[in-house]
């Protein structure tokens, strides 16, 4: 590899190391942790839940004379909870608002053990905005009366349980909760009776939903980086709020089929099955809440079904590919895999084989080893390509350096046709070392966005390793340090290790000599404080694939005789020249560039 080329080359990993650096949001000044833990102070009303729920129990009538104005009897009461229950989530509801208060998810921890609960507490609000008798309402105010206390269900029941809004005896909005024995789903189904002479638009809803996201995870700076807003329309299309930076934005040119409030690893998922007509969306970062990760909002116009409903479903689960799938409505698509060719590499080549060797139950180490393998094997006629490239040119380099003695330095465009005469007679593709590194970085990079979403890594641990879906803080510091933070990997450092190793070989491979010796370990270093708070998994994969390379480039050396390779150069520079063959372009391109060059320098020495 020449020094034009593999300066080419490093520059290219520059522009990659600096790409993913700047990937990471900005870093604020985050405070010391102030946890605040909310206790319910109002516990009237919470009956253990039956082992199987009533829900033939009749919904309370407000006596009419307790009515004084609009929704008179539901402005004032105590607010109670409402459990719904089954195999994978446990939902509690509060009789202020009617809405879902919290959402734990029953199979899974927050990184320090703890039961892992999406969102609780009062800053969320799920209300409609109402208008009647000249009084603007909304519903996150009033008071509901539940139809059962608490709802269990399991196996193959669904049940449901009534959260009513009175405005009168005869007229109400009730909001009707459907739970399945297993399942992340909750059915929703707003329904109003009576209320179309009442309310000042009353086949359009405005539903103001909110979330404040607890921190589940290890790092909430990491947390932050994957969590925003995703929507999709009735069109198919998925987008998302920007991940690094405060953002709003409205959609009223297209009806939307969901919004969920995504986490790393986690979403909260609102599915309109007729459709959202209008969507204001935003997602705000309060960098002094060290207990929360992202504040959520959706603004969002629902219209009533010919039966006067808005069916409405939730999803509170974890962002794993095949769940998501599972659910319809491509909720798989909250998870980022990357854009252009990278989203299609880890979907339909990465994410099929992961999930096939996940069926061998090995421990996570095992299957990233194995795909690692797999992939190097599939890689391995690159490889042996780009290796027999590099050795052909370690083979001529001799005769490059008489060639540049010969010439000398002071005229670049003299010395590179000459080098290109060499290149054409010996039958030696000056970037046949790099093309096939290059076709293999869009897998590397697809990579770099497949781990961080790989769900099945959180909390799997292999050897020192307790969590593959974060960073192993092996060494410790009490401060920050600039670029590195306040930890240092132990993977990471064997990757960065590990790419040193490699680059020193490869230099071996290459003949490169001077300065170009020297520059490529720069490279590793920018990766080190680029990665040093990427999971583990990540880097674990990285380093693996450097020790398969070694081993590769070992294997290759019994294969690839420089003796024969130097016999067959000087048999091809004793071929005549075929007339008839077709330059490639890049020789063309590089001809004629040259030519224009010198009749450039020419004109200017005349």
């Amino acid at each position: 590899m020449d020094k034009n080329t593999f300066t080419g080359l490093f520059l290219i990993m520059i522009i990659l190391g600096v790409g993913v650096f700047l990937m990471k949001p900005n870093e604020a000044e985050i405070k010391k942790e102030q946890l605040t833990v909310h206790q319910d102070s109002i516990k009237k009303g919470l009956i253990k839940a039956p082992a199987k729920a009533d829900t033939t129990a009749k919904i309370a009538v407000v006596d009419s004379t307790a009515i004084k104005g609009p929704f008179g009897g539901a402005i004032n009461g105590n607010q109670q909870f409402v459990t719904l229950e089954n195999d994978d989530v446990r939902i509690k509801l509060s009789t202020k608002g009617g809405r879902v208060y919290s959402a734990e998810l029953k199979k899974y921890l927050t990184y320090g053990k703890k039961p892992l609960v999406l969102f609780d507490g009062d800053k969320n609000t799920f209300g409609l905005s109402l208008a009647t008798a000249g009084k603007n309402f909304n519903t996150n105010d009033l008071y509901f009366t539940p139809s059962s206390t608490a709802l269990t269900v399991a196996g193959q029941d669904s049940s449901s349980v009534t959260m009513r809004l009175s405005y009168s005896p005869t007229q109400y909005i009730d909001y009707v909760y459907s739970l399945k024995g297993t399942g992340f789903k909750v059915g929703l189904t707003i329904r109003s009776t009576g209320m179309d002479q009442v309310l000042a638009n009353s086949n359009v809803y405005s539903l103001n939903w909110n979330a404040s996201l607890n921190k589940l995870e290890k790092d909430l700076k990491q947390e932050r980086q994957y969590s925003t807003v995703y929507y999709k329309n009735t069109d198919g299309d998925v987008d998302y709020l920007s991940e690094a930076k405060d953002e709003q934005k409205s959609i009223a040119d297209k009806k939307m089929q969901w919004v969920a409030f995504k986490q790393h690893f986690f979403s909260s998922v609102l599915i309109a099955k007729d459709g959202i007509a209008k969507s204001d969306l935003s997602v705000v970062t309060n960098v002094a809440d060290t207990a929360g990760v992202k504040e959520m909002k959706a603004g969002l116009q629902l219209n009533r079904d010919a039966s006067g409903a808005v069916p409405l479903e939730f999803y509170f689960g974890p962002n794993q590919f095949n769940t998501l799938k599972e659910q319809g409505y491509d909720l798989q698509k909250i998870i980022n895999l990357g854009w252009g060719p990278l989203k299609y590499i880890n979907q339909f080549a990465v994410l099929p084989v992961f999930n096939f060797l996940k069926q061998f139950n090995w421990n996570y180490g095992l299957i990233i080893l194995a795909l690692t393998v797999l992939l190097k094997l599939v890689l391995s006629p690159l490889t042996y390509k780009s290796y027999l490239s590099m050795a052909k040119m370690r083979v001529i380099k001799p005769e490059m350096d008489e060639i540049k003695a010969k010439v000398g330095e002071d005229n670049p465009t003299l010395l590179q046709q000459e080098y290109l005469k060499l290149y054409k007679k010996a039958g030696v593709n000056p970037l046949g070392g790099c093309l096939p590194l290059l076709l293999q970085m869009p897998i590397v990079i697809a990579f770099f966005r497949f781990f961080p979403s790989l769900f099945e890594l959180r909390g799997q641990n292999f050897l020192w390793m307790h969590d593959l879906s974060t960073y192993d803080d092996v060494i410790k510091f009490s401060t920050n340090i600039p670029i590195i933070g306040n930890h240092i990997s132990a993977m990471c450092l064997l990757m960065t290790i590990s790419t040193l190793i490699y680059t020193y070989f490869n230099n071996q491979i290459s003949g490169a000599t001077g300065q170009m010796k020297y520059i490529g370990y720069i490279t590793p270093f920018i990766f080190f404080a680029t990665l040093n708070s990427y999971p583990a998994g990540l880097n674990y994969y990285y380093f693996l694939a450097n020790m398969f390379t070694f081993l590769q480039q070992y294997l290759i050396k019994f294969m690839v005789d420089d003796k024969k390779i130097h016999a067959q150069i000087q048999e091809n520079k004793k071929k005549p020249e075929d007339p008839k063959k077709k330059k490639s372009g890049f020789a063309a391109k590089m001809e004629e560039m040259m030519r224009q060059q010198q009749q450039v320098q020419t004109k200017k020495g005349k």
